[in-house]
């Protein structure tokens, strides 16, 4: 038999790297503790639609929002569209001036002059203002955004009126900077002002200092750019993130729609780094989907959401239908207080948007870290290449140390930290899976071991190895654990990896251990020659369509994994996840539930009952997918490290229990059921 040994002065580095990455990730967890606070956020202009729709004063509808525990209500820049429905501003086409004129529509002296003597173009657009204030903001605004050549002020007896140089359509649709009688209506009515700006052609930090003008008499949250940039940008966005950081301004980012990283807006993280990342992730259902959700489905998702993705501006849209029994207003105030009631009880408290703190771990700590994850590498080689020497043991370490940690003691090291990341991934469920077989190959199974015996020994080692694993988890949070992590303002990108390099890793061991075709320990002719051997084998039709079933099921895997591919989930799963969600704190993964720990159990079945090492080799390499998708949970940074530890936890006991009863299925069958099917009898 082969005999593999377990360094211990690899183990010795394994372990004292672990506990640098269990520092940081005391550190991290309570970063991310502090960091409860959640703004409940609904457009300025969805209430006063809300408003009109039921016949109900907008300050009434105001008041119930807030007493729903609405803290802040987004306002955007305004445009003409909006101030030719409210009436304190008019735009009109020159060449509907003229027309007027020849249908002796306009009786204005004043007016009929100006096109008598040929003032008015019909080209142009006229505006005129019938709110002082709202007319100051625009004029200014159309200045900043169209220059001064093409808005010409007009006088029309005692009136002034702006001669604007642009398409009607276009001009319609044109924001027009912060609307200040919305902002002091929203601070009146007890919210803050979440402020939505586009940005400026040609952005100056005039413009800029313009915009925060405007804005700094009244209560601001914080800043959610509109537009695929946002103000300031290309040139002035660390002026722009200078003067937000002044006045203590949280920036939005806006979750993409793969909630993946955030929606593209030019200049958004350029202002998220001056402003060392004082911002704060935001989600929105989208309208689209909402339409399709009822009340309850929807608190559910804005409670997930809060705790497995970080958001901290959740910006809540209207119902458009009433739910039954209630007219519209009721439905989505008992829409936004359930909301509330709901995060409350999840421990969230309601107010401005959370945002992380500094947490950039110190370089030595995590250079510690570094140099248990080479240890690590250098002890899988240890396990699959037989009386590996320990100078070259030694050596291998030597050139991991250096490349891993090295560059992260001399403060960079972003790039091998994702190396290190990606490596504790995949190193270490295989070295947990590998100890397994290798505990199991120093003694025989007995003849007569009780069934539940098995099923105790198979729950043991299951959870030792899920620990081993947890080992993993802990080195690639502790790898990459920082405020940018934390924001998903970066992401690990070698997850799709992470599904299958474990199982090869572990496929590897396996057949340096066990001769996959006599079943033997002893002498085994190692991978390589075992590897030939199966490329040698002639392939019969039928074991083709059981390799392309193999295939079709490892692109399902896969495609399933992550928010990118688009692998539909069937409506049975979807109530499943539905039930465990409510049922746990954290959501159990499929792959270790009902695939990788069960499998785990069947194959401590397969060795006491000694089947076909072929099967244990499938069964082992299926257990694998459990042991990799527990860690690689870890890789999402931006759910927090209590809750991806408390989903492996639930996804390890409750998998030790499924697979329990499937070997008390299997032996059932096994004794009663198989027997009569045999031709022998």
């Amino acid at each position: 038999m082969k005999q593999f040994s377990y360094n211990k002065f690899l183990i010795l580095l394994i372990v004292i790297g672990l506990v640098a990455s269990l520092f940081i990730n005391v550190q991290r967890h309570q970063v991310e503790v502090a960091n409860n606070s959640i703004e409940l956020i609904v457009d300025y202009e969805d209430l006063v639609t809300l408003a009109e729709c039921e016949g109900v004063p907008v300050s009434e509808v105001m008041a119930q929002a807030k007493e729903a525990g609405i803290t802040s209500l987004a306002v955007y820049e305004t445009t003409f569209k909006k101030l030719n429905v409210n009436g304190k501003t008019t735009a009109i086409n020159g060449s509907d001036v003229l027309t007027n004129y020849q249908t002796g529509a306009l009786t204005d002296p004043n007016w009929r002059q100006l096109v008598e003597n040929g003032t008015i173009k019909g080209t142009d657009i006229y505006v005129t203002g019938h709110h002082q204030q709202t007319f100051k903001e625009v004029h200014e605004d159309l200045i900043r955004r169209l220059g001064k050549d093409r808005v010409q002020e007009l006088k029309v007896g005692n009136e002034t009126v702006l001669a604007v140089k642009a398409n009607f359509e276009s001009f319609e649709k044109m924001d027009l900077g912060m609307p200040t009688d919305e902002m002091k209506a929203v601070n009146d009515g007890g919210f803050y002002v979440l402020a939505r700006p586009t940005n400026y052609r040609s952005c100056t930090k005039d413009d800029v200092d313009a915009f925060f003008k405007r804005i700094d008499d009244y209560k601001v949250s914080g800043i959610v750019f509109s537009g695929s940039q946002t103000l300031g940008a290309p040139d002035n966005s660390e002026y722009m993130a200078e003067k937000m950081a002044q006045r203590n301004l949280t920036l939005g980012m806006i979750e993409g729609v793969t909630q993946l990283q955030f929606f593209p807006q030019d200049g958004m993280l350029d202002i998220a780094k001056a402003n060392d990342y004082h911002s704060a992730r935001l989600y929105s259902i989208p309208k689209d989907e909402q339409k399709k959700m009822k009340i309850g489905d929807c608190v559910e998702r804005w409670s997930n959401t809060d705790a497995e993705r970080n958001i901290r501006f959740n910006l809540l849209k209207i119902f458009d239908k009433p739910a039954p029994g209630m007219n519209l207003l009721e439905t989505n105030m008992t829409y936004f207080g359930t909301v509330r009631d709901r995060l409350v009880a999840d421990g969230f408290t309601i107010g401005k948007a959370g945002v992380f703190e500094h947490f950039y771990p110190a370089s030595w700590v995590r250079a510690l870290v570094m140099l248990g994850v080479a240890a690590a590498c250098v002890l899988y080689l240890s396990l699959v290449i037989p009386g590996l020497g320990n100078k070259y043991i030694y050596g291998l370490l030597l050139l991991g140390a250096v490349v891993l940690a090295g560059p992260v003691l001399m403060g960079h090291g972003n790039k091998i930290r994702i190396v290190a990341a990606l490596a504790s991934a995949n190193v270490f469920p295989a070295i947990a899976v590998i100890w397994q077989l290798d505990r199991f190959r120093s003694k025989e199974p007995g003849e007569k071991t009780s069934l539940s015996k098995i099923i105790l020994t198979g729950m043991w080692s299951l959870f030792a190895c899920g620990a081993l694993s947890y080992i993993g988890a802990s080195y690639l949070s502790g790898s990459l654990a920082d405020t940018e992590y934390l924001l998903e303002v970066n992401i690990f990108r070698g997850i799709k990896l992470t599904f299958i390099l474990p199982i090869i890793l572990v496929a590897i061991a396996f057949m340096q251990r066990f001769d996959l075709f006599d079943g033997k320990m002893d002498d085994t002719e190692g991978f390589l020659n075992q590897f030939y051997r199966i490329m040698d084998m002639p392939v019969k039709v039928k074991t083709l369509i059981a390799l392309f079933l193999v295939l079709v099921a490892g692109i399902v895997f896969v495609a399933r994994s992550g928010h990118t591919m688009g692998m539909p989930v069937s409506a049975t799963e979807l109530k499943f996840r539905a039930f465990l969600e409510q049922a746990l704190y954290a959501r159990p993964r499929s792959k270790e539930l009902l695939i990788g720990h069960p499998a785990f159990m069947l194959a401590v079945l397969a060795w006491f009952k000694k089947w076909p090492t072929m099967v244990l080799f499938v069964l082992v390499l299926i257990a694998t997918i459990g042991q990799g998708s527990m860690v690689e949970t870890f890789a999402h940074m931006r759910s927090p490290i209590f809750m991806s530890f408390a989903r492996g936890i639930g996804g390890i006991v409750l998998g030790a229990v499924i697979g329990a009863i499937c070997m008390v299925f299997v032996q059932l069958w096994s004794k009663y059921v198989s027997p009569k099917l045999s031709p022998n009898k």
